[in-house]
């Protein structure tokens, strides 16, 4: 991974786990419902956006490399992993 992307998903991450700790608080002080659920949608948003950037620096990188490559059992392999990502999510 590369270095920049790889700064820029921890700094996601960082503030993702910010607003968990924001969450944390919210619950421990009897915060109004609504208000603990727009900030959890909020989270469950950024980890879609990680999500995404870590998904297109897998195509961009693991994948085209391995889709370019001879060894057909290898892009079998990459396509395998895709599919089975995409289908947990929407399973």
């Amino acid at each position: 991974m590369v270095d920049e992307h790889k700064q820029q998903l921890l700094n996601r991450l960082k503030t993702i786990e910010g607003h968990v700790r924001g969450v944390q608080r919210m619950v421990e002080a009897d915060g109004y419902c609504i208000d603990l659920l727009k900030q959890t949608r909020a989270i469950q948003k950024a980890l879609a956006s990680l999500d995404s950037i870590i998904l297109a620096e897998h195509l961009k990188g693991c994948v085209t490399t391995a889709i370019r490559s001879e060894d057909r059992s290898e892009r079998e392999r990459v396509v395998t992993e895709l599919l089975q990502v995409y289908d947990n999510i929407y399973s």
